[in-house]
């Protein structure tokens, strides 16, 4: 029991500097944002079990009109 609760001491001990590595490493998209022009349309019909299909398409998207009055 000593000699089993000493090994895993010691492997935390040895895992602890790895944990706070000096450069983390972090996760970029490679794909970029698309542009704020470009929306998707997307449907979904049920299919068996609790399932879907989803069938998205790529369309523009419509601009926003601002109707000023003066009053």
């Amino acid at each position: 029991m000593r000699r089993s609760l000493k090994l895993v001491v010691l492997a935390a001990a040895a895992a602890l500097p790895a944990a706070c590595a000096p450069n983390p490493i972090i996760a970029r998209d490679p794909v970029p944002a698309p542009s704020p022009d470009i929306a998707y349309r997307c449907s979904s019909t049920p299919a068996l079990l609790n399932g879907y299909w989803a069938d998205c398409e790529r369309v523009q998207r419509e601009r926003e009109v601002v109707v000023r009055t003066k009053g």
